[in-house]
């Protein structure tokens, strides 16, 4: 059995896509799925599965909750395996000054990293620090400059849809709650 991380994209924002976190954890339970844990009110749930698809997990959760929800919302499965590498390959800024925003960004299967660059443009190294590992893109900015950077150029583009954003803090929480 394999451990996974359901990051659901955009629920219980601005009182919008409701969800909550214990009947998420029992609608996995029910199914069938082990060792559930939910974290946050942002949607990270890790489980195990016999199944080891990404894809065809995440089609399950996507049914599941718009069976349970009637919402139909992004989900990006990721192994346990595969987050403890990307945080394995972090680069040593990321996460570390206190004064800037550190976020992980995870691309979806069929969209790649690059595509998500080339949708945002080139990069402002006096503004950002960007690097990546798999499909995990690491990003930092000052935050009294954060309006300046270009990966926050994001939202409203063609790969908006295809990605889900978490704060170093969350990744590094989850990566507690995997091992």
């Amino acid at each position: 059995m394999e451990k996974f991380i359901a990051l659901l994209r955009g629920i219980n924002v601005g009182g919008k896509n409701k969800v909550s976190m214990a009947e998420l954890k029992l609608l996995f339970e029910d199914f069938g799925f082990q060792d559930v844990v939910t974290y946050i009110n942002s949607g990270n749930i890790i489980f195990s599965s016999d199944e080891n698809d990404e894809i065809k997990l995440k089609e399950l959760c996507k049914k599941l909750i718009n069976t349970k929800f009637q919402l139909d919302i992004p989900v990006i499965i990721i192994s346990a395996q595969d987050l403890l590498e990307a945080l394995d390959h972090a680069p040593l800024w990321w996460g570390q000054d206190k004064d800037s925003k550190h976020d992980a960004i995870f691309v979806m299967p069929s969209t790649t990293v690059e595509e998500v660059f080339q949708e945002v443009g080139a990069f402002k190294p006096e503004y950002e620090a960007v690097d990546y590992y798999g499909r995990v893109i690491f990003w930092s900015a000052p935050i009294k400059t954060i309006s300046r950077t270009r990966l926050l150029k994001v939202v409203g583009t063609s790969v908006y849809d295809k990605i889900t954003i978490r704060n170093s803090n969350t990744v590094k929480k989850l990566t507690q709650l995997v091992i």
